[in-house]
């Protein structure tokens, strides 16, 4: 069990798009099952791989996190391939800027393409549930989006500035 230092924002890492991994190795498993000990242990229902330091198109989630059960679901290389619709993501949160909560605007359906672990092509359908705004979230992160970035203006100044004054 190993627990991944979760980076912070402004961190640069956060805003790097990231690329397909190409090999499904070791590494990339014992990453996948480190950053499930980080979520479990951080109390949160998704992580991206940048989100530890890894500069790698993976994320985990489990809309219900139970550290016994560890019910998470591992997805490489994600992409979101329809979406439709919208929804409301209330008080919306990060385990990159901790304390910070808003509401965001999100599809209220979408269907994402990944891998699984052996290398397998699945799909997954998410219609206005939390599912549907983990993947979302989580998926931005490998675009280099953070959550305060669907919000308004004002406010992602007023978090921006709080959040890099606490980083120094």
């Amino acid at each position: 069990m190993s627990i991944l230092e979760i980076v912070k924002y402004p961190d640069p890492i956060l805003r790097k798009k990231l690329q397909d991994i190409e090999n499904i190795d070791e590494e990339t498993k014992t990453l996948i099952s480190d950053m499930a000990d980080t979520m479990y242990e951080d109390n949160g229902v998704g992580l991206a791989a940048n989100q530890v330091g890894a500069l790698k198109r993976l994320i985990i989630f489990d809309p219900e996190p139970d550290p016994e059960k560890r019910n998470f679901t591992a997805l490489i290389n994600p992409h979101i391939v329809e979406k439709h619709g919208e929804q409301l993501s209330e008080g919306e949160g990060c385990l990159s800027l901790p304390g910070i909560r808003s509401d965001v605007k999100r599809y209220a359906g979408i269907k994402v393409e990944a891998l699984d672990l052996d290398g397998n092509t699945i799909t997954i359908e998410a219609e206005n549930d939390l599912p549907s705004i983990i993947l979302q979230h989580e998926i931005d992160h490998l675009d280099g989006i953070v959550f305060i970035d669907h919000i308004s203006a004002l406010k992602r100044k007023l978090y921006h500035k709080k959040l890099t004054k606490r980083a120094r």
